[in-house]
């Protein structure tokens, strides 16, 4: 027989056993018979909680019984007092509190155990109906060691249990920052790709013309040979100042994101890079639009960050606009301390549940998963923009395409 008593509400640290009332009244209705068992499942709404208590119950159906039972469950979140009153420490959890000794139960595989403990439960409460005569006493001193063993194998589960939840936190734990670690391995990979691939380019080509034309190059394009220099010079900072990033990184969240902030022309910047992108708008028939002001004001940043944050947000916009499709590059003066940089891309946009996500940590949307990339690109400019006093948000649309904006301080 399965008796589901009403809710567990109020404790009453007045009645015998310190136990809410309803729960001292439905154990009361049963005090002049010893021979019932009553157990209490403790469970939170995790998920899978639902499907657990199921299967204690099929369980409890399925299992023989010669003596009736009573099996309540209480959710620690609505009821946390009743938890704290017996002592849990995890969940989920299940209590036999009935007859003595208490006895729990926990782990992910409760029904086992319960299937395991029931035989011996059963048992106990045979010997509890004995009269006092010779046989009662014989199986009462068994019941006596039965129950001290009991305990002790209870007790034992128990700090089996701990040990294992112990461990298994601290395998994620290491499992989560291994993953993180190649994520970060696989992105410097990925970035590095671009200004190694420009250093080639830049001095192969040096290598070439003065092969070529060696006299005549040299003293008729000097500007050519020293912008191709100062290119190459360029990207190996850009190196550099990636591979130091990485070296930061395991300090932490927590450590100083270091900038050297300079007096910075962003509109000059901003066409700086959209050259670097001119053979991919090429691939994919993009459009580029640019609205930048001529009397723009100088900003307040650090050049080479500054361009990790462009670069990102339109290598970002190349890769969702689809072929024959519109960027665009807008800066405004907003106010006399601002200047808004906003890069705009016509793909599928966003969804409005992940637009404050997409900038945090190793976040992707589902749709992008199968994509390269490792959701690190954003959280990076959120970080580069906050270090600069500055702010960085989306606007978006279903299938009408992003527009990302972040802002810079004008120098002063």
């Amino acid at each position: 027989m399965v008796n589901y008593s009403l809710p567990l509400r109020q404790q009453d640290t007045n009645s015998p056993s310190h136990l809410p009332r309803d729960f001292v009244k439905v154990s009361s209705e049963k005090s002049n018979n010893d021979g019932f068992l009553q157990l209490l499942l403790f469970i939170n709404k995790r998920p899978g909680s639902q499907e657990q208590i199921q299967a204690i119950r099929k369980s409890l159906s399925n299992l023989k019984t010669d003596y009736p039972f009573e099996f309540n469950v209480i959710d620690v979140g609505e009821q946390p007092y009743m938890a704290e009153h017996f002592k849990l420490i995890a969940t989920p959890a299940l209590l036999k509190i009935h007859p003595e000794p208490r006895q729990t139960l926990t782990g992910t595989n409760l029904v086992a155990k319960l299937e395991y403990w029931w035989p011996r439960w059963q048992r106990s409460l045979a010997e509890s109906r004995c009269d006092d005569n010779s046989q009662c006493e014989s199986q009462q001193a068994i019941s006596e060691k039965l129950s001290v063993s009991s305990i002790n194998c209870a007790a034992e589960l128990m700090q089996m249990s701990d040990e294992i939840f112990r461990l298994k936190r601290e395998k994620e734990q290491l499992q989560a920052q291994l993953k993180f670690k190649d994520r970060i391995i696989a992105m410097l990979a990925h970035d590095l790709r671009n200004p190694l691939t420009a250093v080639s380019l830049a001095l192969e080509t040096l290598e070439s013309t003065q092969k070529t034309v060696k006299s005549e190059f040299v003293k008729g394009s000097p500007t050519l040979v020293e912008r191709l220099i100062r290119q190459a010079r360029y990207q190996v900072r850009a190196i550099d100042r990636m591979i130091t990033d990485i070296l930061e990184r395991p300090r932490g969240k927590s450590a100083k994101f270091q900038i050297q902030p300079e007096k910075l022309d962003v509109g000059a910047l901003c066409s700086e890079v959209k050259m670097q992108f001119r053979d991919r708008l090429k691939l994919k028939k993009l459009q580029l639009k640019t609205d930048i002001p001529n009397d723009l004001p100088l900003v307040y940043a650090d050049r080479e960050r500054i361009r990790q944050v462009v670069v990102n947000l339109l290598d970002n916009a190349i890769k969702y606009t689809p072929k024959e499709g519109e960027i665009q590059i807008i800066i405004l003066d907003r106010t006399t301390q601002k200047v808004q940089v906003t890069v705009c891309d016509s793909g599928p946009g966003i969804p409005k549940e992940n637009r404050d996500r997409i900038f945090e940590d190793s976040f992707r949307l589902k749709r992008d998963e199968s994509k390269e990339g490792y959701g690190i690109g954003l959280a990076l400019c959120r970080r580069i923009i906050l270090s600069h006093y500055g702010k960085i948000w989306v606007d978006s649309s279903p299938s009408n395409g992003s527009c990302f904006h972040f802002t810079l301080p004008i120098y002063r």
